[in-house]
């Protein structure tokens, strides 16, 4: 099987020819002859394992600029002109090639195959071929036009410099594709094996209604260029006789293993970690006021557990007011306060604030300001770090510093790297001991569920002024929203969750934030989120809600936000900060397209490509204006940034 696996090594870079040289590929274009037929099941199973929408890239460096693009989050330095400020760019592209050369595989080898044995391979190929549409879509998402109908065909006879096909093709191939796969899982008798299937554990009607579903993701993305056809596609998703993904069980949720399985990205994700985004007030203060109980699976609490409450107090120290006004306390006989329990909403709500939207903050101190950043940001370190006790009383020694905010949960996103305290929140005092649990987890992700489709439902309803059909998929989305998020915090067994040993016992008033029977009934009666105002409010609260159950996906924020105009800068449920700074003209529609180079013997077609968009060739790394005015043809016909519907 060696033999095998370098052959597909072959087929992905000799069809891209990005990075690959002579001398490597010689290494891996192995005699035919020695080439051992795979079954279908096992390479389907290889695909899944490949299938990866984003590398740690897209959060390490990318991630923090779309959150602050799309106004959904700050990062951790907080507003000012670093919003435009390009590091590199992490993984945006290619990420289809992972899957598409099995698909390449998959039908080179059924050529020659009779109908029999083509029958039992079909929905292996179909189920394959939905995962590369599903990562084609992301890899157009912000690179537009991208090598597709010829790529990963070197291996057998295609060119060696696929052309690259435009957006507009691709998105009618797609739907092809997905409704070719929908007939495949539909077909009479048609069977996959459950043990080769990590998904949907051989359920080809499960698989159908993925197929359908995923369609609605290419009609939200045409609605700027084809209004008409995207609604015609969602009424099809919505009236076809196989289904969609109507509820929890139906998610394309799933893990990829929990051992064994030789290379540890399958298990827990990544390896490395990624630069946080912290939530901005505005969003924040929304969740909180609705009792959303997703922030809790979204964010990280913050470092202001009771004891350290205390020990500030204690030692004669002010805590933020924010903190203090959700605490019950006394005054002792000598005039210190004493913490008596949480105010509020209690624990856990009371341990979740959002970053100060003031711009500059990070900079420029003020006594408003001082207790939201770090000391790499600003003076202000000392009033958020205390110290312990030396051998002679004072306080001098393991000095340490509290965050009054709430960062992005890192155990949702991967499921190693728990050997820090830090990443699952831990607080204690300077020269406290406790052991956390830093246990490696392996690692759920959520693809696509039932929420994002019945919220896409509600959108289009909505569009066609059908207010009651919205209403009923608005509230099934939220509904299944706050239980695949709160599953997803039980499997990834994030911190303070009840399943997690570990978190409790050091702070005796520390709380679990598993979700409790009624909280979706109260959040559904929240001002902001009840499905009731104007058409135009309704409307606007479907797209902030797809913003907030988007909150882990930095692409899908982006992409939503540049669709839809929001959040807007006038709005009354969660305005947009606008800054004179950084004007919305200037905030960029796309990533940089990077440089084609001499030696990459793709670059005439890359150029081509560039120039059939519109695009400015733009380096990497460097923020040029026509990133912000040059837009992508799915994105043309989308409003302005802050602009709204």
């Amino acid at each position: 099987m060696k033999s095998y696996k370098l052959l597909l090594g072959a087929i992905a870079l000799g069809s891209l020819s990005l990075t690959s040289c002579r001398d490597d590929f010689s290494e891996v274009n192995n005699n035919p002859s020695n080439i051992t037929t795979a079954d279908a099941g096992y390479l389907f199973a290889q695909a899944v394992n490949e299938f990866e929408p984003v590398g740690y890239l897209e959060y390490y460096y990318n991630a923090p600029l779309k959150y602050a693009w799309s106004g959904l989050g700050l990062q951790s330095g907080g507003a000012s002109e670093s919003i435009l400020t390009l590091t590199n760019t992490g993984d945006q592209g290619g990420q289809y090639m992972k899957t598409l050369r099995y698909v390449r595989d998959m039908e080179h080898q059924m050529e020659n195959m009779d109908e029999d044995t083509k029958n039992v391979w079909e929905p292996y190929l179909a189920a394959t071929n939905v995962l590369t549409v599903y990562l084609g879509i992301f890899d157009t998402d912000m690179n537009g036009d991208i090598p597709f109908t010829e790529a990963g065909l070197l291996a057998y006879g295609g060119p060696l410099t696929p052309a690259y096909d435009s957006v507009q093709s691709l998105y009618d191939l797609w739907l092809s594709q997905l409704d070719a796969a929908v007939a495949a899982f539909t077909k009479p008798n048609v069977t996959m094996k459950s043990s080769q299937d990590v998904i949907y554990s051989g359920d080809v009607k499960k698989w159908a209604k993925l197929a359908n579903s995923l369609k609605l993701r290419i009609a939200v993305r045409l609605m700027g260029q084809d209004a008409a056809r995207a609604k015609q596609i969602a009424a099809a998703v919505e009236s076809a006789s196989c289904g969609y993904i109507d509820t929890t069980a139906e998610d394309m949720l799933f893990n990829k293993a929990t051992s064994g399985s030789g290379i540890d990205d399958y298990i827990y994700h990544w390896s490395n970690g990624f630069s946080g985004m912290t939530a901005r007030k505005g969003v924040m203060d929304l969740m909180m006021k609705n009792q959303d109980p997703r922030l809790r699976f979204f964010y990280k609490k913050n470092s202001w557990n009771s004891k350290v409450v205390q020990e500030f107090w204690n030692q004669g120290r002010e805590i933020p007011p924010f903190i203090e006004e959700n605490v019950n306390f006394h005054v002792d006989a000598t005039g210190k306060k004493v913490f008596d329990s949480w105010g509020g909403l209690g624990e856990p709500w009371v341990r979740y604030y959002g970053l100060t939207e003031e711009w500059n903050a990070g900079v420029v101190v003020t006594e408003a300001n001082k207790w939201y950043f770090p000391a790499s940001y600003s003076n202000s370190a000392k009033e958020t770090t205390i110290y312990g006790k030396d051998e002679t009383g004072e306080y001098t020694v393991n000095p340490t510093q509290y965050t009054a905010t709430s960062s992005l949960a890192q155990q949702m996103i991967i499921g190693r790297n728990y050997s820090s305290a830090a990443i699952v929140s831990a607080s204690t005092l300077p020269g406290d001991t406790y052991t956390f649990n830093t246990q490696n987890r392996p690692w759920y992700g959520l693809y696509i569920g039932a929420a994002e489709v019945h919220l896409y439902l509600a959108e289009f309803a909505m569009l066609n002024n059908n207010e009651a059909a919205a209403e009923t998929h608005y509230t099934k989305a939220l509904r299944a929203s706050v239980e695949e998020f709160d599953k997803l915090a039980g499997l990834n067994q994030i911190a303070y969750y009840s399943n997690v040993q570990g978190c409790f016992g050091y702070d005796p008033f520390e709380g679990a934030i598993d979700l409790k029977a009624g909280e979706i009934d109260t959040m559904l009666q929240g001002p902001e989120y009840a499905f009731t105002g104007s058409a135009a409010e309704k409307l606007e609260k479907i797209y902030i809600q797809q913003l907030l159950h988007f909150t882990l996906y930095p692409n899908e924020v982006y992409v939503t936000a540049r669709r839809s105009g929001y959040p807007s800068f006038n709005s009354t449920i969660l305005p947009r900060p606008q800054y004179s700074e950084v004007p919305a003209n200037k905030i960029p529609r796309r990533f940089p397209t990077g440089t084609a180079v001499s030696t990459n013997v793709m670059s005439p077609n890359m150029q081509a490509a560039w120039q059939s968009q519109g695009l400015t060739e733009t380096a990497s790394g460097q923020y040029n204006e026509v990133i912000a005015t040059e837009r992508l043809w799915a994105d043309k016909g989308n409003p302005v940034w802050g602009a709204g519907k």
